[in-house]
């Protein structure tokens, strides 16, 4: 009888550690994907804005936590509410940030005096010159945008700076699809923004 009793007691015992490591497990489980969706949200890109960068139809990672830490960066791409209706996401690059002097005259972007040589927009532009933009100062917690696709875009040159409470993060990688021409990273265009100084 006492050994019935130690063997139920030993039975209960591994029936209550399973139940209590698969409770531990999903609610372990569940605050990876709260996190995850609190730092990382995917996006679908709805338009050739930013093409030959990004492209229509491709599935963007925008990492949402970028700028607790740190201000948006000249070259970032971002995705952000748009600020004549918040309903509506944009994804544009960063061109000018806080205090920057920024003017686009035909081709030419100029940002604190300096011509950006941008290897990321289509040489080929059948459009160009560009919409123009008088020179102006970047007000501090806005940024000034533009798609890569100039030609194609809706951007600060038509509709103003954005504000940082816009920003929902920043463009970390496309996940799908990935091909030749597009192998999930972005390239790194830090070298367009190294003369600019504030």
């Amino acid at each position: 009888m006492e050994e019935h009793s130690l063997d139920r007691r030993k039975s209960q015992a591994r029936t209550y550690r399973l139940v209590r490591h698969c409770i531990e497990l999903t609610v372990f489980l569940l605050l990876i994907v709260f996190v995850m969706r609190m730092g990382v949200q995917n996006f679908h890109i709805d338009g050739p804005s930013m093409e030959p960068t990004l492209h229509d139809q491709e599935y963007i990672l925008v990492n949402k936590a970028a700028y607790l830490l740190q201000q948006p960066a000249r070259g970032d791409i971002i995705v952000f509410e748009y600020p004549l209706n918040p309903q509506q996401y944009f994804i544009k690059r960063i061109i000018a940030i806080p205090g920057d002097v920024v003017s686009v005259i035909g081709t030419t972007v100029i940002v604190n005096g300096v011509t950006l040589h941008e290897p990321y927009i289509n040489p080929d532009d059948p459009y160009n010159p560009y919409q123009s933009f008088k020179q102006r100062i970047i007000e501090p917690d806005e940024y000034f945008v533009l798609g890569d696709n100039r030609a194609n875009s809706s951007d600060s040159r038509a509709w103003g700076y954005v504000p940082f409470q816009n920003i929902i993060g920043k463009v970390m990688m496309v996940y799908w699809p990935i091909g030749a021409n597009n192998l999930g990273a972005l390239p790194d265009v830090s070298k367009v923004f190294a003369h600019v100084h504030q």
